[in-house]
């Protein structure tokens, strides 16, 4: 997501709260935000995946197995 994109979606809010969007204002953010969790969610998604937990004995697993190591 580009930061100018995440600008609009604060520069909106700030709108909000001054007065009512109009239905254009309101399905731009609408639209925005989805995009923005669509991204955030992916890149959450892609650090756990490239997570390892490392044990006492210095042994390493990631972190996906870490619950079938018991």
């Amino acid at each position: 997501m580009e930061r100018r994109d995440i600008e609009r979606i604060n520069a909106l809010t700030r709108i909000s709260r001054e007065r009512e969007l109009t239905a254009e204002e309101q399905a731009e953010r609408k639209r925005l935000r989805e995009n923005y969790l669509k991204a955030f969610r992916g890149q959450f998604r892609a650090q756990l995946e490239n997570t390892v937990v490392e044990y006492p004995d210095g042994s390493r697993t990631p972190l996906r197995d870490a619950n079938k190591r018991k």
